[in-house]
């Protein structure tokens, strides 16, 4: 199945944002950081291709939207919606519902298929959950 948003289009859209893209080893189990003051994402480069393109979207929207970090007042807020809008702008309708009938809702597989980690799987599948849509 196509990938909707590719690695050329998140780095495109970075450059529209003014933001900077590093990668270098983070401590710990952190993907990414964004760091609003200096407009930079850092990934941590031990990631796989389709972890480091789900990290730079997400951060990516945390950028577009100024976002503060996650231990601010409205961190929790300011997460859910970037969360929210990753899994909106990786994953497509109709290849997720490809997905889904391929391989009848197993969430590894159709993660893989959609090239995506299994918490963007989720969090889209929450938000077809909130919106009333029936899934398998």
């Amino acid at each position: 199945m196509p990938k909707q948003v590719n690695d050329r289009i998140l780095t495109s859209w970075s450059e529209t944002l003014g933001v900077r893209i590093e990668e270098r080893r983070l401590a710990g189990d952190r993907c990414g950081i964004y760091y609003d003051p200096l407009r930079l994402i850092i990934i941590d480069e031990r990631l796989a291709g389709f972890q480091r393109r789900c990290t730079l979207c997400h951060k990516l929207i945390h950028a577009r939207h100024h976002a503060p970090g996650c231990g601010s007042q409205y961190g929790i807020k300011c997460e859910r919606r970037c969360r929210r809008e990753t899994a909106l702008t990786l994953i497509s309708p109709v290849d997720y519902g490809m997905a889904e009938e391929i391989y009848g809702g197993e969430a590894w597989p159709m993660a893989v298929e959609l090239g995506v980690t299994i918490q963007v799987l989720n969090d889209y599948r929450q938000l077809l959950h909130d919106s009333g849509v029936c899934m398998q």
